[in-house]
């Protein structure tokens, strides 16, 4: 039976701080079919600045962030807004929702945007975090059709705009941002994608299915050159862009994962791009990247062609011990499934693991493996919209790009099941999904999902698994950067498998996850331990003497490994 939770907004979204503001419960669901409770975020929607003028960007964004800006172990929300094109300086801005979660489970939302120093109004499209300064507390790195804004918390609930001068808040169309620690050294780069060269003044006109005008796809603009920007320890960035090799190809840049894909210790990057081959950026060990993407297999599908990459998601799905790849795409085109051989090859397997026929007629963008159902085994979310209008809603409604978002689980076996109809309310609705971002938002064990839609309200899915098969681990790095982003973190089962996982909060699409490691467990009778491998070197033992806890594990602190 699902056990329907209270959210209250303590502030209107829109204006200045303010009295409670009860929230009304959606409407029960079907207890037989009911995996996710729907709830709306107070009075946020999207606003893209739709003008008439199908301008590009009004059709991309934007994404959502999670990040436990106050220090008190629940997860706030921050919430990326367009405007209106031209932008206007005092127009929509981000909101960032504080998490008051209450003993009993209910999640209390406070407005803390203004207050913060957070409620940028600019044209948004992502958000990356990370902690920057190892200081402990998550920074935050804001994605924009034009400047971007790098924010340093100070650790008393508010932030400051610390974007330097010059080429650094880089004047492209950015999307989607990683934070990791690309050389080792202790503390997180920035890795940042960008799209194509459009400008509101060299707006191509292009149409749609039935001939009418329409948004353009990528291929209408020149295509442009990512950044990555070193962290120099001191507050300082520096564009290593052009000597770490990255600047040497051009791309149509949405979604990007860092991982260590080829499992030599160094952390490599994979970019999702949109209608042209993806990069995968090897990490050479010596400041430098080698683009591997059509050697290693992951540069195109199965057929030899470029997909409209949007959202890309990396993780162990079929338990080998290894990073494989998932990325959305176009109706007209499947989602795909990479799985890595072990040293860094892939193999297009969306076939054979069930998922091409079901993804077809959807295009996705946000999208994550995550442990929907505590089993051990990782499932797939996609949030899904159209970028050309839907044929049947021309006429029928406003904005007709809307779509049911999608839930593929996990069968231990190479395939997935499609769901979705079967999984409540959540995925009846339609909307036109954009960025996802995936975390214990209530802390009782298991995933939630937070989705923006283009054009309409941001949604908080609260997962009711109900499964005391679980652990969480909260990494603490010394050494290595503070949170331990890039480190794989293992559970030794009882002589089954070790199941992996790697603390990171990038991937998806425009948006930012929760930062600590989640397990599902199944129906293992007891958990002996856990085991990290913290980037840049080292392996630690914790013994673990129950489930259905979080874990605060500190470098250096645990038994080391051979």
């Amino acid at each position: 039976m699902v056990k329907h939770r209270c959210i209250v907004i303590l502030l209107a979204l829109s204006g200045c701080e303010s009295p409670e503001m009860p929230l009304a419960e959606p409407p029960p669901q079907e207890p037989e079919t009911n995996v996710f409770e729907v709830l709306p975020l107070g009075d946020f929607r999207h606003m893209p600045g739709v003008s008439g003028e199908f301008y590009f960007p009004e059709i991309m964004g934007s994404g959502v962030g999670l990040i436990d800006y106050d220090g008190d172990g629940d997860l706030d929300i921050y919430l990326v807004q367009a405007a209106d094109l031209p932008p206007e300086p005092g127009g929509h801005r981000n909101v960032l929702l504080e998490n008051r979660l209450k003993p009993d489970g209910r999640l209390v939302l406070r407005n803390a945007g203004i207050s913060s120093g957070l409620d940028h109004d600019g044209y948004g499209m992502g958000v990356a975090t990370g902690d920057i300064d190892n200081d402990g507390d998550p920074d935050l790195y804001l994605t924009n059709f034009g400047p971007n804004v790098l924010y340093l918390n100070n650790g008393d609930g508010t932030f400051s705009d610390i974007t330097p001068p010059g080429d650094a808040a880089d004047q492209s169309w950015s999307t989607s941002a990683s934070f990791l620690d690309y050389d080792l050294d202790g503390d997180l780069d920035l890795y940042v994608a960008n799209y194509v060269g459009f400008t509101l003044a060299h707006n191509v006109r292009c149409a749609g299915h039935a001939g009418q005008r329409d948004y353009c796809d990528p291929k209408a603009y020149a295509p442009q050159r990512d950044r990555l920007w070193r962290n120099e320890g001191d507050g300082r960035f520096t564009d290593v862009t052009g000597p770490s090799g990255i600047g040497a190809s051009l791309g149509n840049g949405l979604g990007v994962t860092a991982a260590d894909f080829d499992g030599d210790g160094w952390p490599d990057i994979y970019l999702a791009n949109d209608q042209m081959a993806n990069f995968l950026w090897r990490n050479n060990g010596d400041g430098t990247f080698s683009e591997t993407a059509l050697m290693t297999g992951a540069a195109y599908n199965a057929d030899g062609a470029s997909e409209a990459s949007m959202g890309v998601t990396a993780g162990d799905y079929d338990g080998d011990g290894d990073e494989d790849l998932f990325m959305t795409h176009l109706g007209a085109e499947t989602n795909t499934i990479y799985r890595n051989d072990g040293s860094g090859g892939f193999v297009d397997v969306s076939d054979l693991a069930g998922l091409s026929a079901p993804s077809l007629g959807f295009t996705g963008f946000g999208a994550a493996w995550f442990d929907v159902d505590n089993d051990g085994l990782l499932d797939l979310f996609s949030a899904n919209g159209a970028v050309q209008a839907e044929p049947a809603q021309v006429g029928n409604h406003p904005w007709p790009y809307r779509q049911t978002d999608q839930l593929f689980v996990n069968q231990g076996n190479g395939r997935f099941a499609d769901v979705s109809r079967r999984s409540g309310a959540a995925f009846q609705e339609e909307h036109v999904g954009r960025g996802a971002a995936f975390g214990d938002i209530d802390n009782d064990g298991d995933i939630d999902i937070v989705v923006s839609n283009n054009n309409g309200p941001a949604r908080l899915l609260i997962n009711h698994a109900d499964s005391p098969a679980w652990l969480r681990v909260r990494l603490r790095g010394s050494t290595a950067n503070r949170d331990g982003t890039g480190a794989r973190v293992a559970v030794l089962r009882g002589g089954e498998p070790l199941l992996w996982r790697r603390a990171h909060t990038d991937g998806s699409y425009l948006s930012a996850s929760d930062p600590r490691v989640h397990f599902g467990l199944g129906e293992v009778a007891g958990v002996d331990g856990i085991r990290v491998e913290w980037p840049g070197g080292g392996r630690e033992h914790w013994p673990v003497t129950a489930t259905g806890v979080e874990l605060s594990v500190v470098q250096g602190s645990g038994e080391p490994q051979p």
